[in-house]
């Protein structure tokens, strides 16, 4: 991909969508432009963030079985699972917190209000279209939460003009049935798009504990976990020629999960995420837009079949943004945000609603081979008052294909609801967390491929922890995170490769007895290789993708071995729309935990047949 000025982009911002995938996704341009590092439309050569960009592409090619399964070993990216399909699963971004990371879909801000994650095990991957992954601070631009990084996942999108449909079945071992459909109507003025999707395994047994302290789940339930996730996508949207565009998205996951525990053992649950946006194309050098959005996060758990609590989750958010073009690869952004969290349940919480107002500025500017973005933002939360944030990135170009980055970023965590207010536990006189993160960064690409290499340093304060001294969380611990990131993309006889890795030192940094032990389940080296080949109508591809030991404890005294697993696949198109796949996972049956007590997938096989006349 050739390099692009930032007047480029400017353009891209004033003739496409602020979410340029809505635009024809036939466009091979677009798959270079991301719009979630500055919340603007930019190349990715232009962009100085550290981004990893998925396609739908990426997904069928890897066949992927999961959101988790696609993201793990990408740079910066290791996951803990509690089990195999939808068992909860934590990502840890750069080393930070589970809840460090900020995750959008369709520029719609998800996850519980309550515990502060996301339910990424519930995300169906056949939903997807695009995911774009910014590593390290942006606090700057999005306010709380992204202390790690920004995570947005793009919902299904048609392909081609006209009527389109697609249709996806797979079977797999633990009893494993798949299925997809869609149809998307696209002109040039309109678009619109509906996906279905079902899956239900029988799963395995999750958790190999006992019925005693320190044995993991607490409970002896050796049986299989069954999981079943139903799923709807509609979005759509028209294009005002030379005006802009109205577009709207909604999204819908629910199902059921069994898994292992000594108080409740089964969840019925539902993930709902409802948009809209208007873009408005001002004046030739202002671009406008407004939107809007709900989620849900909503669970009923049971113990034996016996209904035990109710934990449902709102969150509305509300954003306008105005993109000015100050003049030649000049452009400045200024918006604001509202967002309000509301509670509902069993628990009766001391407050079951807060609201945050959020104010930004972004500057983005290039001077021959010198490149600044510069960003600032005003948090003001009913709970803990104001909480400004900023950004400095600069960058320059030593030739066409090769780049010198450096960035410094401040971000901050606002605490949970349950960290606040629960009840017998919560303490209202939290803090935010708050870090600071430097990095430079060399990046390049030519003939011999696109690579990166970044290191970081992030310093973390303010950790919320539980305090024996009152016996409720408190802000007692501090965290320093330094890492190495690098990866690699390239063609050669053929042969497709993209590689990545990670050397992190996640090091804490709290006073007492833990002062310099690792921080729990994150490995100080991990990594993944991707391998493919065509050869005519056939193609076949490899997965290998590892990490190093870890602890399950902040003492570090329950270890986790390091491990490696080999996927193999192949794929047969039989025709221009219909396409046969196969994968065998974890090839070697080998047995590894990312969570203590917790099994993970042995020797799996799936097989998959997809029509798309767009492929």
């Amino acid at each position: 991909m050739h390099r692009t000025s930032l007047s480029a982009a400017v353009a891209a911002l004033l003739t496409l969508s602020s979410a340029p995938l809505l635009a024809d996704p036939n466009i091979p341009e677009l798959d270079d432009v991301i719009v979630t590092a500055t919340r603007t439309a930019v190349s990715v050569n232009d962009n100085l963030a550290p981004v990893s960009v998925l396609t739908r592409q990426d997904i069928e090619r890897v066949q992927a079985r999961s959101l988790i399964d696609l993201l793990r070993g990408l740079p910066g990216v290791s996951f803990a699972s509690n089990g195999g399909a939808g068992k909860q699963a934590s990502l840890f971004l750069r080393g930070t917190e589970s809840d460090h990371v900020l995750v959008l879909i369709d520029g719609v801000k998800v996850g519980s209000a309550t515990a502060g994650n996301v339910a990424f095990q519930d995300l169906p991957v056949e939903q997807i279209e695009r995911v774009e992954l910014v590593r390290g601070p942006r606090s700057s631009l999005y306010g709380s939460e992204a202390l790690g990084g920004v995570i947005q996942i793009f919902t299904r999108r048609g392909r081609g003009q006209g009527f389109t449909p697609s249709f996806s079945a797979t079977v797999g071992s633990d009893n494993t049935r798949e299925a997809s459909a869609g149809v998307s109507l696209n002109s040039e003025h309109g678009w619109f798009n509906a996906n279905l999707a079902h899956a239900d395994t029988d799963g395995f047994n999750s958790c190999r504990g006992r019925a005693s302290p320190g044995a993991g789940c607490f409970t002896d339930e050796p049986d299989d976990d069954p999981y079943r996730n139903s799923s709807l996508t509609l979005n759509g949207g028209w294009r005002f020629e030379g005006k802009g565009d109205l577009q709207a998205n909604f999204l819908r996951a629910e199902g059921r999960n069994a898994y292992d525990g000594s108080f409740v053992n089964e969840s019925l649950w539902r993930q709902q995420v409802l948009g809209t946006r208007l873009r408005l194309q001002a004046s030739e050098n202002l671009v406008l837009n407004f939107s809007a959005g709900r989620s849900e996060d909503l669970s009923d758990n049971y113990g034996a079949g016996v209904f035990k609590s109710k934990f449902d989750t709102r969150r509305d958010s509300y954003s306008a943004q105005g993109d000015i073009g100050l003049g030649e690869q000049q452009l400045l952004s200024i918006g604001a945000d509202y967002n309000d969290d509301r509670v509902e349940g069993t628990t009766a919480y001391v407050e079951d609603s807060r609201d945050t107002t959020g104010v930004f500025a972004q500057y983005q500017g290039q001077f021959g081979a010198h490149e600044l973005q510069a960003s600032a933002r005003n948090d003001d939360n009913e709970q803990y008052g104001s909480h400004t944030t900023g950004g400095l990135s600069y960058g320059y170009a030593f030739s066409e294909g090769l780049r010198l980055i450096a960035s410094y970023g401040t971000a901050f965590k606002a605490p949970t609801f349950n960290e606040l207010y629960f009840p017998g536990f919560g303490n209202a006189q939290l803090k935010p967390e708050e870090s600071r993160n430097v990095e430079i960064g060399l990046r390049g690409h030519g003939g011999l491929g696109r690579w990166e290499v970044q290191a970081f340093q992030n310093r973390v304060d303010e950790l919320i922890a539980y305090d024996a001294a009152i016996f409720a969380p408190g802000n007692v611990d501090e965290a320093r995170i330094r890492g190495l990131e690098a990866s690699w993309a390239a063609s050669f006889a053929g042969w497709d490769l993209n590689t990545s890795l990670t050397l992190l030192d996640p090091k804490n940094d709290s006073a007492g007895s833990n002062h310099g032990k690792q921080l729990p389940r994150r490995a100080r080296q991990s990594g993944r290789v991707d391998l493919d080949r065509r050869f005519g109508d056939f193609g076949f591809g490899l997965t290998v993708a590892g990490q190093g030991k870890r602890y399950d404890d902040l003492g570090n005294r329950t270890r986790l071995g390091g491990y490696a697993t080999l996927d193999l696949r192949a794929e047969y198109s039989f025709s221009p729309q219909w396409l046969l796949q196969g994968r065998v996972s974890n090839v070697a049956d080998h047995d590894y935990e990312t969570a203590a007590f917790y099994n993970q997938p042995g020797r799996s096989y799936f097989v998959t047949l997809r029509y798309s006349p767009a492929r």
